[in-house]
């Protein structure tokens, strides 16, 4: 079992940073492909980026190619998810999930966090 806890969200104006963090509580967290997902008001849940036990990633969104960056430190069971140049549209709560594979499909990860709020003003 793994449990993920995200924190980092928090309320920023459009064109600012953040970056958001997830947590691991076993260090089995080192054999999943790990994903940051996030679910506007009134939108499905979408892919936002991927990352895989050995630092290989999966292109990020279109939406948000060439401003986030995600990144993992297995020694700290850690992986975040650094958003620049952030837009209103960005806003959303934001997920990690764990799971076996690098997709970018919810339905293939296994473990998800409770979530974190983003929200850019404009």
């Amino acid at each position: 079992q793994v449990q993920l806890v995200e924190s980092g969200g928090g309320l920023v104006q459009a064109g600012g940073s953040l970056r958001l963090s997830c947590a691991a509580s076993t260090r089995t967290f080192s054999r999943y492909a790990m994903g940051w997902f996030r679910q506007a008001p009134g939108k499905n849940r979408e892919f936002v980026s991927a990352i895989a036990w050995n630092g290989v990633t999966r292109d990020n969104a279109d939406s948000v190619k060439g401003r986030f960056t995600i990144t993992r430190d297995i020694a700290k069971n850690r992986m975040y998810l650094q958003m620049n140049s952030l837009k209103p549209e960005d806003t959303a709560i934001y997920y990690c999930a764990a799971g076996p594979r690098l997709t970018d499909y919810d339905g293939d990860y296994d473990y998800w966090g409770q979530g974190t709020q983003v929200t850019v003003s404009s």
